[in-house]
């Protein structure tokens, strides 16, 4: 039974879950926009917030955390230079997830998920 489960499966096992977590990230920072299906911009979204959250600090600490996750330098410059202090007078909310269409071969939802 499944009762009280409230993490997303995604059809995937935990490594596949945990990389395909930071491609999207990654390709968020990056680009600031992307399209995903619904689920996986919907799974994305708790996960960028708290990461712009740990941002906004920008000491050494901070730039470690977001190494940890990103593995790349250049996205994690990215975010504590010009995402984080965006949104630096903002409690919450940094992204915004527009349902866009249905996919033509498998029927899946499609959204749009990118930065406020």
């Amino acid at each position: 039974m499944r009762h009280r489960k409230k993490k997303k499966i995604l059809d995937r096992n935990k490594d596949q879950r945990k990389q395909l977590l930071r491609n999207l990230a990654s390709s968020l920072v990056k680009h600031e926009k992307i399209e995903t299906t619904l689920a996986k911009a919907k799974f994305l979204q708790p996960k960028i917030e708290k990461l712009i959250t740990i941002g906004k600090k920008n000491n050494l600490s901070t730039y470690r955390r977001l190494m940890a996750f990103f593995q790349n330098r250049d996205l994690v410059k990215k975010i504590l230079n010009e995402l984080s202090p965006r949104y630096l007078e903002r409690k919450g909310g940094y992204t915004k997830i527009i349902k866009t269409r249905i996919r033509k071969n498998d029927g899946a939802k499609m959204a749009v998920i990118k930065f406020v």
